[in-house]
């Protein structure tokens, strides 16, 4: 393919993700309150609502962590446009059951569909996506065009949440499902599959070069536990093959782990302390979408050339600190939403560590290398429930050792604290004058 001088040529993709974000994120502001309505009604605090959510996260993580370099290694084969239907069309299932009903019994078999589905769903998309840019665009441009696909993701963050804000819980969830609906159909009938042009994708950053691929394919035929296998001996030969990209790693599961345990804690701390609900949640969201949105389609294209993805993550993590230390000393209902504004700079770490991932492999092996990052955040997500949750229970109810609501939420800002540590290490290992091609 055509190297992609501007980011024209990936405006299908950006309308799926868009619309597929768009259904996700809509019913994030209803969840919760339909969650304890079902659980636990008439209660600002809820441990099984709390305790479930930890364990659909764990369940989710687990499935997630042998089907993401499973899902890019396919996608390297097949075709990422053929990988994506997947998803996207089990995306629909849990999104219709609560459109149909929210009752007690229904939610149980939401919350059923929902784990199981989202062990193939959650972070595949997005996986996908990032391989398909970097199929599509050259290695100097990846970081920009990974910063807007995740200011597109932004935008939909804010369109959603913004609907949500003045729609029922009933017409929310029929508007998710109906846009699940319209985001498979639009993808199967204008997405154009991806050409890989290993042209593209040269390592970079690496001062020695590797002579073989990273992710060796295992020949023949395998049952799907040998796949699974074979993806963990995959993400075991990447880690190996680069000191930078085992120092992102490090940074990707600590970040995923402070940001699963925020998200995890921060809902459920609001309604608690400040009694929000849906509509408040919606107003936060909104905010902090907005934000991220302005950063990663403005900021982040004039940022990267003048400052380096290395650097950038670090400005990313000590803000995505900052947030989490303000969040949970929080003494008035406005604090949230100040600190929500942090986003115009927490939002940058995922897309510069994709793009420093993306230079250390080549366009053949783009699906591979995302999918076992994608899985190692899911390591860090089966992780963070078993910490977080019976914190977050423990400190929001009156067995509480002292009158700390935030304490889950200071642990995972010291767990980000570890992540932005890491990534100014990975500046020192890779500096940007020692960068260039090949």
């Amino acid at each position: 393919m055509e190297e992609t001088t501007t980011f024209h040529g990936l405006g299908h993709l950006f309308m799926t993700i868009f619309l597929y974000c768009f259904s996700s994120f809509i019913v994030a502001p209803a969840i919760t309150d339909i969650s304890m309505a079902a659980l636990c009604p008439g209660k600002d605090e809820c441990s099984l609502a709390i305790y479930l959510s930890g364990f659909q996260q764990v369940i989710t993580g687990v499935g997630s962590l042998m089907m993401m370099p499973l899902m890019g290694s396919l996608s390297d084969k097949h075709g990422r446009k053929c990988l994506l239907t997947l998803p996207m069309t089990l995306n629909i299932l849990p999104l219709a059951t609560l459109a149909y009903s929210r009752g007690t019994t229904i939610f149980y078999i939401y919350y059923v569909l929902k784990t199981f589905t989202s062990i193939v769903c959650e972070g595949s998309v997005l996986c996908l996506a990032l391989a398909y840019v970097a199929d599509n665009v050259s290695e100097g441009r990846r970081a920009s065009a990974f910063g807007i696909l995740t200011g597109i993701t932004s935008c939909a963050f804010v369109c959603a949440t913004l609907c949500a804000r003045f729609l029922s819980i009933a017409t929310t969830f029929q508007v998710a499902a109906a846009m699940a609906i319209l985001s498979t159909l639009y993808m199967r009938l204008f997405l154009p599959d991806s050409i890989r042009d290993n042209s593209l994708g040269a390592p970079s950053i690496l001062s020695e070069k590797l002579s073989s691929p990273l992710l060796e394919d295992c020949p023949g035929h395998r049952n799907r536990i040998f796949r699974a296998i074979r993806s963990v001996r995959e993400m075991t030969s990447l880690m190996k093959s680069s000191v930078p990209l085992f120092q992102v790693a490090m940074v990707s599961f600590f970040s995923s782990l402070a940001e699963a345990g925020l998200h995890a804690s921060s809902m459920y701390y609001l309604k608690a302390k400040f009694h929000f609900n849906k509509d408040q949640f919606a107003d936060l969201m909104i905010i902090f979408g907005a934000a991220g949105s302005i950063s990663q389609l403005l900021f982040m294209p004039i940022l990267v050339p003048a400052l380096k993805e290395e650097r950038l993550l670090s400005i990313g993590l000590f803000f995505g600190c900052a947030h989490m230390f303000l969040l949970c000393v929080a003494w008035s209902s406005w604090v949230p939403y100040m600190a929500a504004i942090f986003a115009l700079f927490s939002i940058f770490p995922q897309s510069c560590m994709r793009s420093i991932v993306s230079k250390q492999v080549a366009s053949y092996e783009q699906g591979k290398a995302q999918g076992i990052i994608s899985s190692i955040c899911s390591l860090a997500n089966v992780i963070s429930p078993l910490a977080f949750s019976p914190l977050t229970d423990w400190f929001l109810s009156e067995r509480a050792p002292f009158n700390f609501p935030g304490f889950s939420i200071m642990c995972a800002g010291f767990t980000m604290t570890i992540a932005f540590i890491q990534s100014i290490m990975i500046r020192a290992t890779t500096p940007i004058s020692d960068m260039g091609s090949p």
